[in-house]
Order: C-alpha cells, then sequence, then structure tokens
C-alpha cells in the first residue's frame, strides 16, 4: 500500500518505520526544518519526505496524494489533523483517512467527518495492517518526552507446539529498564501478574526504554519457543 503521513514528530517519524519495515510505501510531510533533518537521518532512503505544509493541498500533491490508498495524520493539532485528513479526502479522493486525536471530546467530530479517528495511545500501524505480522512490535505511546515507550508486542505462533507452550511471567527475564503490563488474549484483555501465563498468538502490552522493543520482543520469543517452557 501506498501511504501519506502528515507529521514527521516521533509519533510520525515511529509509524513510518513500521510501515516501511512492513513493506509499503511510505510519503512524510513535515513543516519543520529541523524534524525534516531528522526524518532524513533516521528513516530509510526509500521514504519520501516532503518538507511543506500537511494542510495545502500543494504539498499533498508532492506526495502522491492522488494514488495513495490512506492517509494519516499525526501532528499533535487536532485541527491540523482535521483539515489535512479532509483535502487529503475531497481533493485528491483518498478511501480511507485517519487522524490521530490528541482530545477525546473531538472523536466525535472526526468520525461524523468520516475521519477515522484514535487517540495517540492507539496504535495506528494496527489500523492500517489488518493483520499485523506476526512477532511485530508497535508504538503505542511515547512517554516522558520519548524517554519511555508503551509497546504491543504479537508473540509469533509455535509452528510444532501449537498453542500448549507457556511461560510463566515470573520467569521472564526482561532487560533491565522494560516491564510487562498486561496481555491481549481472543476478547480479553488482563493485567499481567507474576503468575500469567503467556502463550504463542498472545499480544503483550510492555513499557520500555526507547530503544529495548526489539530486545524484549526477542526475549519473549526465546521464552516462547523454549521447550522447557511449562504448559
Amino acid at each position: 500500500m501506498y501511504i501519506v503521513i502528515n507529521g514527521g514528530g516521533k509519533v510520525g517519524e515511529y509509524l513510518a518505520k513500521t510501515l516501511l519495515t512492513s513493506g509499503h510505501e511510505v510519503a512524510v510531510i513535515e513543516q519543520n526544518d529541523k524534524r525534516i533533518e531528522l526524518l532524513s537521518q533516521n528513516l530509510p532512503q526509500q521514504a519520501l519526505i516532503i518538507y511543506g505544509d500537511g494542510c495545502d493541498s500543494i504539498y499533498q500533491g508532492d506526495a502522491g496524494c492522488e494514488h495513495a490508498d490512506i492517509f494519516v495524520a499525526t501532528t499533535g493539532n487536532d485541527d491540523v489533523n482535521l483539515v489535512s485528513c479532509e483535502v487529503a479526502s475531497t481533493v485528491f479522493g483518498v478511501s480511507r483517512t485517519i487522524a490521530r486525536v490528541n482530545s477525546p471530546r473531538n472523536e466525535r467530530i472526526f468520525r461524523r467527518m468520516g475521519i477515522e479517528a484514535v487517540s495517540s495511545t492507539s496504535v495506528i500501524s494496527r489500523m492500517i495492517e489488518k493483520e499485523a505480522l506476526e512477532g511485530a512490535v508497535h508504538a503505542v505511546m511515547s512517554l516522558s518526552q520519548g524517554n519511555l515507550l508503551i509497546t504491543e508486542v504479537t508473540i509469533p505462533r509455535a509452528q510444532d507446539k501449537g498453542q500448549s507452550g507457556g511461560v510463566r511471567v515470573s520467569d521472564i527475564t526482561l532487560p533491565e529498564g522494560s516491564l510487562l503490563v498486561a496481555v491481549s488474549r481472543g476478547e480479553s484483555l488482563d493485567i499481567v501478574k507474576g503468575s500469567t501465563m503467556l502463550y504463542p498468538g498472545d499480544v503483550v502490552m510492555a513499557v520500555s526504554k526507547e530503544g529495548l522493543e526489539d530486545e524484549v520482543r526477542d526475549v519473549l520469543w526465546r521464552f516462547l519457543s523454549s521447550e522447557d517452557s511449562d504448559s
């Protein structure tokens, strides 16, 4: 898919990285010159980075909105997100628009306009990809000015052990600076305790220092694939 993102801040940058890693084509529109420089350094070369106002149809055109499958607005300003999504929809006919909503009071307005509204604590990339790749790590929310991240880790399903092999949370040694807080299994969402059992296919929410997301995922994979796992 081809996705255009308005807003190259921490949320937009992380989303762009996630989508590019999943094999999608991505363009990012950002009007802060310092963020443009950081995006150029941090994003893979295949990312298209546009310096301009994402509410302006000229820059949306430069980003290729006319053939975009999805337009996502991730700025910290609800008005900007609303207007940019409307421009993408009405001017370029983008069939699906998604906006980060910073004030919950505005969610109803967005939805009335046909814009999919998600709070900053939601996983936007999960909405874009109906079925997340097994083992994917998604940023949910940046805390303390980006020093901590709440992330979701989807534990890959074991090929040889099915759903029987599990591990107790208290037996998992996580990297220093990380903590498991919740687990989603089917329709249920439970707070993680030391006695909680984790299984392949579970979606685990963790709080960790920025940069530890992949290490947390690898630890969970290793424990869940261990032959010593409890059943």
